[in-house]
């Protein structure tokens, strides 16, 4: 019996990291001690994390026919990823970010999008495309009319699509009705309409606010823990696991990638979030 795949659609980026003693501010130059490249947007690294965490996994992308769209392709294959639907286009640079990572594991980015911008959005209708996949895996890092394409796409196949909405933006109704699993993290959810997120008590208020637009719903809280909502009436929430943070980057995108995972093989969503919440424990007390 063939496994399900998931298919990611979104961004690759090529991450120039720099670390320093602290954040500049407004008009500060601040001096770094290191720099290093690295495999990044967050399509890129759920799709990573999904084959990490040992689901197959395809990447429905556009890199720039550049050196940083070899090295990101290069990248998903070594990670296993399906590669075959990632455009290489001749007439834009590849996706890249500079960030910033501070001595408390906190860092800032710029994203300068690149191919992400001009996937095409006719692409989607290969059936090949959607072969064996079951589950759908978006995010915010390319254009929304891409997004909903896609969303159409799986619905039409009965297919379940997880938006993870970050960065944070206003989303159109006609995706929002596609949406299965909305996960978003506290600043996002506050975005989008929820009040602060603080605690897991606010974080449950949240997701429930948000479960009006969403059949399920998981708003994460950080080293709080989070809050997951359910069409069912289902709530629950989960601290998080006490580690020693060495870099926040990149947590959020090994949640995603475990809870797919888990939940592609089956597992109940609270099952899935204890082990995508052990994943980004995991990776954000990791060194390097």
């Amino acid at each position: 019996m063939t496994e399900a795949i998931i298919l990611v659609v979104g961004s690759l980026h090529y991450d120039i990291m720099v670390e320093a003693n602290h954040l500049p501010r407004k008009d500060e130059t601040a001096v770094g001690s290191r720099w290093y490249p690295k495999f990044g947007g967050k399509g890129g690294n759920q799709a990573v994390a999904i084959a990490r965490a040992g689901s197959p996994a395809r990447m429905f992308g556009s890199i720039g026919d550049d050196d940083f769209g070899s090295f990101l392709r290069g990248a998903l294959r070594t990670a296993n990823v399906d590669d075959g639907f990632v455009a290489t286009l001749a007439d834009a640079g590849s996706g890249m970010s500079v960030a910033i990572l501070d001595a408390d594991g906190d860092y800032a980015a710029t994203i300068v999008s690149g191919a992400n911008l001009h996937a095409d959005p006719d692409r989607l209708l290969d059936a090949t495309l959607w072969q064996d996949v079951g589950l759908l895996v978006l995010q915010n890092e390319v254009p929304e009319t891409l997004n909903v394409a896609a969303a159409r796409q799986a619905r039409a196949r009965g297919i379940r699509t997880l938006l993870n909405a970050a960065p944070a933006r206003q989303l159109s109704s006609d995706l929002v009705a596609l949406v299965d699993i909305l996960v978003v993290n506290a600043v996002e959810a506050e975005m989008m309409g929820s009040d602060p997120v603080f605690s897991l008590a606010s974080a449950e208020t949240a997701a429930k606010r948000l479960a009006g637009q969403f059949e399920t719903v998981i708003v994460t809280a950080g080293s709080k823990g989070l809050a997951a909502v359910t069409s069912g009436d289902t709530v629950f929430s989960l601290p998080a696991e006490a580690v020693h943070v060495v870099s926040s980057h990149g947590a959020g995108d090994a949640f995603i990638g475990t809870l797919c995972a888990a939940l592609r093989r089956g597992l109940t969503l609270r099952e899935a979030c204890k082990d995508a919440s052990h994943a980004a424990a995991q990776h954000v007390s990791a060194v390097g």
